[in-house]
Formats: C-alpha cells, structure tokens, sequence
C-alpha cells in the first residue's frame, strides 16, 4: 500500500497551512500531508489533510461547511454505524468496565449516544443517564431503548447546568466536530470536580494507516474533521485542564472495510462501480456467516501482520477534571 507522506505545496494542495495554528498544541508549522475521498459513499472528490509537525494533529483542510455537512451523513450512515453498535456488546462491556473502574454511579452524559447501545448498558439504578445527539431518528431510538434524557441538536448548543456530571463519554465522536477544543473546554465545565472522562477517537498514527494510507477506514473523509495520535489528544486536554489518568491504542476490526475501499476503486479504474458501503442492506445470513468466517479466519493473522507497523487503530482514554482545579 501506499504510504502517506508529506508533500510539497501542489497546485491541487491548500498552500495557505504555514499562516494556521494547530489546535492542540498551538504550534504554527501545519505541513500538507495527505489526500482522499469519502470512500464509504463511494464520492470521488477529493479532501486534504494538513498535519502539525509539533504534536501530530491532522486536521481536513478543505472541510465542507456546517450547512451542507448533513449529506454526508445521511440514513445509509446512520442505520451502518447503529448496526455496528448493537453488534458490539463486548465493546460496550468493555467500556462500562472502564467507566466502573473510577464511578459507581451518578450522572452520565454520552456525547454522540447514536442509538443509545452504550446508555442501555449502563442503564441501572445507581445511573442517571443523558445523551447529545444530533441525528433525530437516532435520538428518538436512544430514548426509547435507555430512557436516557436526550438532547437533539450540536454538543456546544445543549444547554446543559455546569458542574453536573460525574462520567462523561465520547466514544468516536471528537474527530466529527468543528470545534474540538471548544468541546473539549464545554466538558471540563460540564464535569463535576472529580469526574471523568472517558473518550475514544481513531488513531492517526496507527499501523493500518501506514499500510493502508488514504484507504484506511478510519479516515471517515469528510466527516472526520480532526484526526488524533496519542499525543496531540494528550495535548489538546492539557490546554482545557484534563488531567490524563489513562491512555492506550488497542485493534479496530476495520480491516474489511479498508480492504474493500481498495477493491472498490481498483474497479472503479476499469469503470465497474458497485454498491456503495453506505447503502448495502442489513447481510442475510449466509453473508453473515462467510463474514464471521474472515474475522476468526483470517482477519486475526492480517491483524498481526499490520501490528508489527505500529500501534492500534483505536484510541481509548481516560481523563479527569481534577478536585483541586476551579
């Protein structure tokens, strides 16, 4: 595969990133970095991706604005990433776990709930539970399946009391939005002292985007707007006064996906185009089956050979407003 490089300014390049400052950590060199298209609906513009040489932040450099960001989403994005949601119990297992580490209890509030499979697994007495969403269809499920109190609308617009919440989650949500650090910011107000953080984004400095390059899975162009390595999210909740208590990467099951994106425009090369991956319909069980055969078959070996590029393809932290800070 590809690998992804730095470049010099091109004529099809943003040559202005020089005069940027990175969000994270504030350091004024963004160099060109990469370029792709929104492979999960099958689009053939192309986005770019601008890189800070000080903390490794990468950031889209030709973002679509707020107003027309909604048809790049869409029901095909909506019912793919609920569909992965309700067949991921052990991933939400594990992310209560973590949660349950540090709380027992109290008031949670999950930014970006979907379709509120994380808030159903928390649902239990000792759990007020609340959720931000910006899908309607997917806050009226959230409701409905956790009970969950559910703001329908953009993170910075809910208005929600200061100080009052133990457990905030953001699991996959902070690379969507066009205001990372002001959301960042938002959160440390909305959490008690004491209270936690506990948030997961996609890896920019994983292997698979090392194998990968454009085609990787986790790029999400243009929905993703940011894209994080361990050391520009450490930076960036320094700078709104998080303290980290935990950070690791661990293995994102995406490998099919990336594959497939390199499938997709091999054939698009010899003018065969095929259904997108935002519109193929719930798999029928033979399909399920084929495909539960690759993840135990060969997934884990393709898994082990990508790894020893590097680390893990999702970021998993957790950090804490501390007491002591007012």
């Amino acid at each position: 595969m590809r690998q992804p490089q730095e470049s010099a300014c091109a004529g099809e390049m943003p040559c202005d990133s020089t005069s940027l400052v990175c969000p994270a950590c504030g350091a004024a060199d963004l160099r060109n970095w990469m370029r792709g298209a929104d492979r999960f609906n099958g689009r053939t513009e192309l986005y770019y991706l601008i890189r800070c040489t000080g903390c490794s932040l990468v950031t889209l450099g030709n973002p679509p604005p707020p107003s027309e960001m909604a048809q790049h989403y869409g029901a095909g994005y909506d019912r793919f990433i609920a569909r992965a949601g309700e067949h991921s119990q052990e991933r939400w297992q594990a992310r209560k776990n973590t949660v349950l580490k540090y709380k027992s209890g109290g008031a949670l509030l999950d930014l970006g709930c979907s379709s509120g499979s994380f808030l159903k697994t928390m649902k239990a007495p000792e759990w007020r539970l609340f959720g931000i969403e910006m899908s309607t269809n997917a806050a009226q499920e959230a409701r409905a399946c956790s009970g969950a109190q559910i703001f329908n609308g953009d993170i910075l617009d809910a208005d929600l009391p200061d100080e009052s919440f133990d457990v905030v989650t953001c699991f996959d949500v902070l690379e969507h939005v066009y205001q990372p650090r002001k959301v960042m910011e938002q959160i440390w107000r909305w959490l008690k002292p004491g209270g936690i953080l506990h948030l997961t984004v996609p890896n920019i400095n994983s292997a698979a985007v090392r194998f990968f390059g454009s085609y990787w899975y986790g790029l999400e162009l243009p929905r993703h707007l940011t894209h994080f390595s361990p050391e520009s999210l450490q930076s960036i909740a320094r700078s709104v006064r998080l303290s980290e208590v935990e950070l690791s990467t661990s293995r994102y099951p995406a490998i099919e996906y990336s594959v497939r994106y390199v499938i997709d425009d091999l054939l698009r090369r010899v003018d065969i185009t095929r259904t997108s991956l935002s519109s193929i319909p719930e798999p029928g069980i033979p399909r399920r089956i084929a495909r539960k055969a690759i993840r135990l078959g060969i997934l884990p070996v393709a898994h082990f050979a990508i790894s020893t590029l590097g680390s893990g393809e999702c970021i998993n932290a957790v950090f804490t407003r501390d007491a002591l800070v007012h």
